[in-house]
């Protein structure tokens, strides 16, 4: 699978790349502290699919990064995506590592 760090993520969107970054945490959980990107909670991956690219990155999130983890892995095994990545640690790893800052 792969990961990616905060770190290498805020260099991804100061760069401006060219991904989708999807949230899978609940709701209130997105309302609470969020990155920014798409909410899409676990529990409606399957529902939201054409919501998912497969041509270009999405980078995937959660609080720790083990229910991002299990996303990515029901989508591959489901849906042979290839171009997902986790975000390593989740939102707790951006907080640690980069603050308080959203995007």
């Amino acid at each position: 699978m792969q990961s990616i760090t905060p770190l290498q993520l805020k260099e991804k969107i100061s760069n401006k790349e060219d991904f989708l970054l999807i949230d899978v945490r609940e709701v209130y959980e997105h309302n609470d502290f969020n990155i920014g990107g798409l909410l899409i909670p676990l529990n409606s991956l399957f529902e939201n699919i054409s919501m998912i690219p497969n041509e270009r990155p999405v980078v995937m999130y959660c609080q720790k990064g083990i229910r991002s983890q299990l996303a990515i892995q029901r989508l591959q095994q489901k849906f042979n995506f290839s171009n997902l990545v986790n975000l390593s640690g989740g939102v707790d790893a951006w907080r640690r590592d980069l603050g308080y800052s959203r995007i």
